[in-house]
């Protein structure tokens, strides 16, 4: 555990050093006070609640986007620069590298989510909303991210470089947002078994209206530990092809 976080560590700074954490940060939050203007409050007078439910509606996606652009980076830019052979001669497991690089993609992500609270904040001013109903939002944010971030960086395991980890990674997310639609036009078993896995939609709404159900996080919580557990295999199958 201390070589992964010494790992997250190490990427972090990365982060919180170059321009691109900066960047993605200063995106999500302007595209989401965006949004959060035009969608969440518009020009209709809504109920605070209903205003609540939009803006974690949103925000969702951005947090997705956000993960895979965070993720990207992580293991194709190793590769891209060869510097993932330093990774192979040094005694840290493939299993601390990637859980330590998902570590820091995922504290990052919660830092904009931090960022982004003054949204809600607002809402506060001129309404009121449950504080249930909040934490179980940016609840669904972190595990709906994270989600992301494992989705991404599994596919900048098996990319050569960040461009493709970037396409690869957002098409896994993708599909896996579109199955809740492809599970509209089949016939059962696989109309349930499409709506399970979707990563949105079912496993997503009651978060919005401020419910938690343990089904929904166990999901989310499978979906992470699988991606990093095929990012491990892949990268001990890197290893051992030299």
């Amino acid at each position: 555990m201390a070589k992964a976080l010494l790992v997250a560590s190490r990427e972090m700074k990365a982060y919180l050093s170059t321009w691109m954490g900066y960047v993605i940060c200063a995106a999500a939050l302007f595209i989401e006070g965006l949004l959060f203007n035009a969608y969440a409050v518009g020009a209709q007078p809504k109920a605070s609640a209903e205003v609540l439910a939009n803006y974690f509606y949103f925000a969702s996606g951005i947090a997705m986007v956000a993960g895979v652009f965070l993720s990207m980076r992580l293991l194709a830019e190793e590769k891209q620069n060869g510097t993932i052979v330093l990774f192979f001669t040094s005694p840290i497991t493939e299993r601390q590298l990637i859980y330590g690089k998902f570590l820091s993609a995922f504290g990052f992500m919660m830092i904009i989510q931090l960022l982004s609270l003054y949204m809600p904040g607002l809402i506060f001013m001129v309404g009121k909303v449950s504080l249930g109903h909040l934490a179980a939002g940016y609840l669904m944010l972190a595990l709906i991210g994270a989600s992301a971030i494992a989705i991404a960086l599994f596919a900048s395991a098996i990319s050569p470089n960040q461009l493709v980890a970037g396409v690869t990674g957002a098409l896994f997310v993708v599909t896996l947002l579109v199955l809740w639609m492809v599970a509209d036009v089949v016939s059962p078993p696989f109309k349930e078994l499409f709506g399970y896995l979707a990563i949105h939609n079912r496993h997503f709404m009651p978060f919005s209206q401020g419910i938690v159900h343990i089904r929904d996080v166990v999901y989310y919580g499978s979906v992470i530990f699988f991606f990093l557990e095929c990012s491990v295999r892949a990268l001990e199958a890197r290893r051992w092809q030299g």
